[in-house]
């Protein structure tokens, strides 16, 4: 049965008010404004593929909130599934983003206490909602942020997984928000609803204690859970200005793990929401291209090392400019230097 949208994403949707260029939060005088978000920013490059995505979130009933709805219908993501906080208190997260320059270290502040997004309720949907997407997506991030945010979110992902929907979760730890024995209790009573798990090599180490190479420690989560894919991103810091990124899928079904040539030393704009756009590609191949799974890997790999080119959390692309992308990284003749 045809599903009203491909992929719906629960999440908190923040503020982030960076200085402008390479200026230090501690010293320059204005702040560019743009909306961003874990789940946001995963929907956002699904749907610029060609995906019917939505977003699951609460906002404050204010000018702030208006903001946030304008900027998610720009990147063609539905707000049908956004609701409003009405509360006098009622606000939304903000982030500061400094951008690095070796040997400066890119730094982040957050103010994203008792936002709207933790009073988010089960009873704030009705429950058609769960039989509407044929994939829901959701992070460690949103499992972190308060126990009320927590109980809705695991709530959320038993009913879509009731209702025959494909679950797709992102540790996406940050040690900011809960500890990595937290982190670890509260995933694993989810894992057996998860089908797609993204997780990389370095989390599993700090946060699951798992031991060996990266291909065993994918597969190890297949064997203690009933997951069908697990994709582990891989990324080089040379600089905070030069990266190299791959990853590896592996599939239990046909126990088979996926791989190609790193992009090797990107250009980095801004790295914020590049591992979010590594989700966005595996699920657009997943879901567009069902069984093809070097296909995902392809994808997940050039649009997350395209967003790494570009500023804000959120993507700018389309499908022709990735298969472009991946065309390239793929040919071993002579590549053109500007598209015209």
């Amino acid at each position: 049965m045809k599903k009203e949208f491909d992929l719906l994403s629960l999440g908190e949707i923040m503020l982030r008010l960076s200085p402008p260029s390479n200026e230090r939060m501690t010293r320059g005088d204005t702040f560019s404004k743009q909306a961003g978000g874990a789940e946001l920013n995963s929907a956002t490059g699904a749907a610029m593929l060609g995906l019917r995505c939505g977003i699951i979130s609460k906002l404050p009933a204010n000018d702030l909130g208006m903001y946030i709805k304008n900027r998610v219908r720009l990147c063609g993501v539905s707000d049908d599934f956004l609701v409003y906080d009405e509360d006098k208190d009622a606000r939304l997260g903000v982030y500061y983003y400094e951008s690095g320059a070796y040997p400066r270290k890119p730094r982040i502040v957050y103010d994203r206490k008792n936002t709207s997004i933790n009073k988010l309720s089960i009873n704030d949907y009705d429950e058609k909602i769960f039989d509407s997407a044929r994939c829901f997506h959701t992070s460690g991030i949103t499992l972190a942020l308060s126990p009320q945010l927590r109980e809705t979110a695991i709530e959320m992902i038993k009913r879509f997984k009731e209702h025959g929907t494909i679950i797709s979760f992102d540790v996406n730890f940050r040690g900011n928000l809960w500890s990595g024995p937290e982190a670890k209790a509260c995933i694993e009573t989810i894992l057996p609803y998860v089908d797609i798990f993204f997780c990389s090599e370095e989390t599993a180490r700090l946060t699951f204690l798992k031991e060996g190479d990266a291909k065993s420690i994918m597969k190890s989560f297949t064997k203690d859970f009933p997951i069908s894919i697990v994709a582990s991103t891989q990324r080089i810091v040379h600089s905070p200005k030069r990266h190299t990124f791959g990853s590896i899928i592996y599939s239990a079904k046909d126990d088979t793990y996926y791989e190609e040539a790193p992009y090797a030393d990107i250009e980095v704009v801004d790295r914020i929401g590049s591992g979010d756009a590594y989700i966005s590609g595996v699920l657009y191949g997943l879901l567009a291209h069902e069984g093809d799974y070097q296909r995902a890997l392809e994808y997940g790999n050039a649009i997350s090392s395209l967003k790494n080119t570009i500023p804000g959390d959120l993507l700018s692309t389309d499908l022709k400019e990735i298969n472009s992308i991946i065309k390239e990284h793929k040919s071993t003749g002579r590549v053109s230097e500007m598209d015209r």
